[in-house]
């Protein structure tokens, strides 16, 4: 057995959201984000509902390598998601979103921990600066106000 030291990351960023937690929420899916990420389609969406529950397992491209995410919590009624992505002989990656009502709409504070597998992992979490998880944290924020404001109907 072998046991090491972690490589890891963490960042969290907190977006400003235009809507109420109740109408975000729903949009933190794998299926759901097809309609305000351009080019989102995931390969495989397990699940029993056909949309994010607990326990669903979806597979996306990540570079070369396919991506398994599961979603190991799931609570519309706290505003909370977390999942796990495993990018085989390279990283984990911890994913959380915390939702909650402000005056303007909501507040997600979004939560990314990377853990290395290897010599490509390190290369990735080397990678992940608090100023590139800012502009990606940012892009994420302004496409999901754009479809709040432009094409959402509530």
């Amino acid at each position: 057995m072998k046991i090491s030291k972690p490589n890891r990351v963490t960042r969290t960023y907190t977006q400003q959201l235009v809507a109420e937690p109740s109408e975000v929420f729903p949009l933190l899916c794998p299926v759901r984000e097809a309609e305000w990420i351009e080019g989102w389609d995931p390969e495989v969406v397990i699940s029993r509902s056909g949309v994010a529950e607990q326990g669903c397992v979806f597979v996306t491209k990540d570079g070369a390598e396919n991506a398994v995410w599961y979603i190991t919590r799931h609570e519309p009624e706290n505003g909370c998601i977390e999942m796990v992505k495993f990018v085989a002989g390279v990283t984990v990656c911890q994913l959380s979103i915390r939702l909650r009502a402000v005056a303007s709409g909501s507040e997600a504070d979004v939560t990314y921990t990377h853990t290395s597998l290897g010599p490509e992992g390190d290369a990735y979490v080397n990678s992940f600066t608090e100023a590139y998880y800012r502009q990606f944290m940012q892009d994420w924020e302004t496409r999901l106000n754009n479809y709040l404001l432009h094409s959402h109907s509530s």
